[in-house]
């Protein structure tokens, strides 16, 4: 999956913008990814999606999944991962807002 120069842009500013809360840089189902202080990834980017773990039952997984092409995360096909939501390109004015709430829900 490609991923445009716009999309890694806004990813790499989320990068930057969550650093100094302890997020790190990693990769996860070969996607770059982030990680809070305890190593477990909270944010990724799929293709020109930001994908974000956000909890099954919080509001704001209800919301972003209710947003125009957004869908569960399923990496491998067939097995959705419930508490990841990819949030499109097409609403990338709110993947900070999103890649926020990620980091801040329990895991």
């Amino acid at each position: 999956m490609t991923t445009d120069a716009a999309a890694l842009a806004r990813y790499d500013e989320i990068a930057e913008e969550l650093a100094p809360r302890g997020a790190r840089r990693s990769q996860m189902f070969g996607m770059p990814c982030l990680k809070d202080v305890n190593g477990k990834a909270f944010a990724g980017l799929h293709g020109d999606e930001l994908v974000c773990r956000l909890g099954r039952t919080s509001a704001e997984h209800a919301e972003a999944l209710a947003l125009t092409g957004a869908h569960l995360f399923d990496p491998a096909g067939g097995r959705p991962m419930k508490d990841w939501v990819c949030v499109p390109d097409s609403a990338a004015d709110r993947w900070h807002r999103y890649a926020q709430a990620a980091l801040a829900a329990p895991r």
